[in-house]
């Protein structure tokens, strides 16, 4: 997956789009228009602070269905999306919660979204929802029937969710990549708001070979600079909410904040590193 090529920088940080309760579920409040808004105020506020891309998610549709959504949900994110393109050029994602990969795969290729998160693309994991198996035979042979070249995005012993079993980190990153044929790699801590450990992302990172890792959940701008120095990316949400709580909208302060501090850490690394390899060089 070429990041420069998606985002237009090898270091992406991606916002995400909670969107407010949709038909159908069980919080939807009944008014599809008090969606759109919402949505398109935090695009806006994501790309006027300078994020490279955004993901647009059904985060308050919870609890999730396991994995077939309702066709309503589908249509209204269409909608969402294709009104969200419309007001800002930035690569857009989209996922599907709880683990929906067919329909984001079919959302994505009818509006012209770059990626799609899949929660549980390989493996299988104790959820909330019940037991999620990875279905990625079938989702990367739906891709392909699609004639879509939309790029996966795939959690890693993904957040509110344990392993049947005891896999090993690193076997888990190489077998999602070489094995279920992922784009690109996230590693989030074990819930919303709590970041991966630096170790768990350097042994992510290790074991990727190059396939971009993406730091999924819990950066903020007290614990990017650490954290990016493992990772290709950052998906990031709760740290730009008002007050940082999930349940507020983006605040656009925040966004800015967020943005100037992770650039400014991946320069500092950049210049550090090509100290280093200068140094190598005349040693």
């Amino acid at each position: 997956m070429d990041l420069d090529q998606i985002f237009k920088t090898p270091n992406p940080i991606i916002g995400v789009v909670h969107l407010l309760p949709l038909p159908t579920s069980p919080r939807w409040g009944g008014n599809l228009k008090t969606v759109i808004d919402r949505a398109e105020q935090e695009a806006t506020a994501l790309a006027s602070g300078g994020v490279n891309g955004i993901i647009v998610e059904n985060f308050f549709d919870a609890p999730f269905a396991k994995d077939k959504v309702d066709p309503a949900v589908v249509s209204a994110m269409t909608l969402i999306v294709q009104r969200i393109m419309n007001l800002v050029t930035l690569p857009i994602g989209i996922n599907v919660l709880r683990n929906d990969a067919h329909s984001a795969l079919a959302i994505a290729a009818c509006t012209g979204a770059q990626f799609i998160r899949v929660n549980v693309l390989n493996g299988v994991m104790a959820t909330d929802q019940g037991i999620i198996e990875g279905h990625a035979h079938e989702i990367l042979r739906y891709r392909r029937e699609l004639g879509s070249d939309v790029k996966i995005l795939a959690d890693v012993l993904v957040k509110h969710g344990r392993p049947l079993g005891s896999p090993n980190l690193t076997t888990a990153v190489q077998e999602t990549i070489e094995r279920a044929l992922a784009d690109g790699v996230i590693l989030s801590g074990w819930s919303t708001g709590n970041p991966p450990s630096l170790e768990d992302l350097e042994l992510a990172r290790a074991a990727a070979r190059g396939t971009p890792v993406f730091i999924g959940s819990g950066a903020s701008w007290e614990n990017v600079g650490t954290l990016i120095q493992a990772a290709d990316g950052v998906i990031v949400s709760s740290s730009l909410k008002r007050h940082g709580q999930i349940h507020q909208p983006i605040d656009p302060s925040r966004v800015s904040q967020f943005v100037e501090t992770t650039r400014r850490s991946v320069n500092q690394l950049s210049v550090i590193s090509h100290q280093l390899s200068v140094k190598t060089k005349n040693n």
